[in-house]
């Protein structure tokens, strides 16, 4: 019996789902951790929290399969920070999250200075806290002794992949994968390698990056003191380009969109890596063989978290399954917009200071408003991101299917609305655990047991389509109230 165990440690919590060797989901552990904000804009994890969770996980899922498991695969949360000491494994401050802002004083310094484009021209990135680059250097600078130690070879840096291979192995391999440097601000994308320049800028010693790998690769063993037996890790790749090859976007001008607490849309583009016009990230989707496939990557920061703020904030729904019905319910006269901008907006307006609003209201606006503009939201902004990448890249046709997954894309009226509002089909595949099923096919395939990419790429099954069903002057109405309302919450 050949079961592959994927790891997705993701920014709530860990799960660790075991696959067979028909890559249908034996069994899945799952165990959410605190976030800890301890300033206004700063996110971090305890990185025993990530750890013990993954273990915990991990250990749970096997029992309850049974059997040998073939390989591992990991998949993570990306650009989340973490430092630690290269002799006792000991972190030297919290992991800082990706969604943290401590460094923007600092990204703004760069960009004043020029940095912006020479940065962008070897990352694909902008120069935003976002990034692991400047959450590095934070660290160095501001955690007492870690300059020091950084300098005489002490410590290690990693993103969350890196950590728990570190951990998985004892200590014996420090290694991320293509996708994972791609979003750190210091690799290059092009030369595929790390970028002493960038590293020079930030006063990061290269010594304590890791070593890069192909995302079907060799990331060492796991102990059997640790797994209860020796397993090896043969596929890495970060949350969302892992969503892209489970989603098995392999062809350029394929695209797939994750819908969870934000949105991540991505674009293959083939061996061509696009600079974009539109302010979107040009990064890494996968590499194998050495040979890296490029994408677009557009980021909405607050998706799901949209109507998690209506049954939280709000209290005017007590489960997310409400809203369609209160979607259905409202009066079509109003047009309500909620721009949920509550910690910026992302692409392709990458404004961090703005915050969300509210237009449209009128004395009869309630909740059923209310939930049909937060659902909107999200269609809209899909749109933006669409819109930004078909003008980037000329090959991007206009009636390109996007591929959905994600916890928000079980919502049929959403789905319905976002086909109706990008005018273009919208599919939901069968299986919605993309994310982990990409990196258990990553570590499958390396081991011999699963297809390759052409054979995978059929596997993949449709579970419903969503055609456009709106008539042209009302979408192209809808939307220009939605661009309105952006502008003028940018501009307050």
């Amino acid at each position: 019996m050949t079961n592959i165990l994927a790891i997705d440690q993701g920014t709530t919590s860990s799960r660790a789902i075991v696959f067979d060797g028909d890559m249908n989901v034996v069994t899945t552990a799952q165990q959410e951790f605190p976030q800890h904000y301890p300033a206004s804009g700063w996110v971090e994890h305890e990185p025993t929290d990530l750890w013990d969770t993954t273990l915990a996980t991990c250990r749970e899922a096997m029992a309850a399969a049974g059997g040998e498991i073939t390989a591992i695969g990991i998949t993570n949360q990306r650009e989340t920070t973490l430092v630690w000491d290269k002799t006792t494994g000991e972190p030297v401050h919290n992991a800082i999250v990706w969604q943290d802002r401590r460094t923007a004083d600092y990204c703004r310094e760069l960009r004043e200075a020029g940095h912006g484009d020479m940065i962008a021209a070897r990352t694909g990135l902008l120069a935003d806290p976002y990034f692991s680059g400047t959450k590095l250097r934070w660290i160095l600078e501001n955690v007492e002794g870690a300059r020091a130690r950084a300098d005489a070879g002490d410590l290690l840096f990693g993103t969350v992949d890196s950590f728990l291979i570190w951990k998985l192995t004892g200590g014996r391999v420090h290694a991320t994968d293509a996708t994972n440097a791609a979003r750190t601000l210091l690799y290059d994308i092009r030369k595929g390698r790390w970028s002493r320049t960038i590293c020079d800028l930030l006063d990061v010693p290269v010594d304590m990056l890791p070593e890069v790998r192909d995302s079907a690769a060799d990331f060492g063993a796991a102990r059997a003191d640790i797994l209860g037996q020796e397993i090896p890790i043969l596929g890495v790749a970060g949350d969302q380009q892992a969503a892209t090859v489970g989603q098995a976007c392999f062809a350029p001008g394929m695209m797939k969109s994750t819908y969870g607490t934000g949105c991540f849309a991505l674009l293959n583009t083939g061996d061509t890596p696009v600079t974009s016009k539109n302010r979107l990230l040009t990064t890494i989707a996968y590499q194998l063989d050495g040979k890296p496939t490029y994408a677009l990557e557009g980021s909405i920061f607050v998706a799901g978290a949209v109507v998690q703020w209506l049954r939280d904030g709000l209290k005017i729904i007590s489960d997310a399954a409400e809203t369609k019905t209160l979607a259905e319910s409202a009066d079509t006269a109003q047009q309500v917009v909620i721009v949920p901008a509550f910690t910026g907006l992302g692409a392709p307006y990458w404004n961090a200071d703005c915050r969300g609003a509210v237009f449209g209201l009128t004395r009869n606006s309630g909740p059923a408003e209310f939930a049909r503009a937060a659902l909107e939201s999200v269609g809209y902004q899909t749109r933006d991101l669409l819109e930004a990448m078909r003008d980037d890249w000329e090959a991007t046709g206009e009636q390109a299917v996007l591929r959905v997954d994600g916890g928000m894309s079980a919502s049929d009226w959403t789905m319905q609305f976002l086909a109706d509002i990008i005018d273009a089909p919208v599919d939901r595949p069968k299986v919605l655990e993309t994310t982990a099923l990409g990196a258990a096919w990553l570590a499958g395939m390396r081991a011999g047991v699963y297809p390759g990419q052409d054979a995978f790429a059929q596997t993949w099954a449709r579970e419903r389509q969503f055609a456009p069903d709106m008539k042209d002057a009302a979408r192209d109405e809808k939307y220009a109230t939605w661009k309105r309302a952006v502008q003028a919450t940018m501009a307050v």
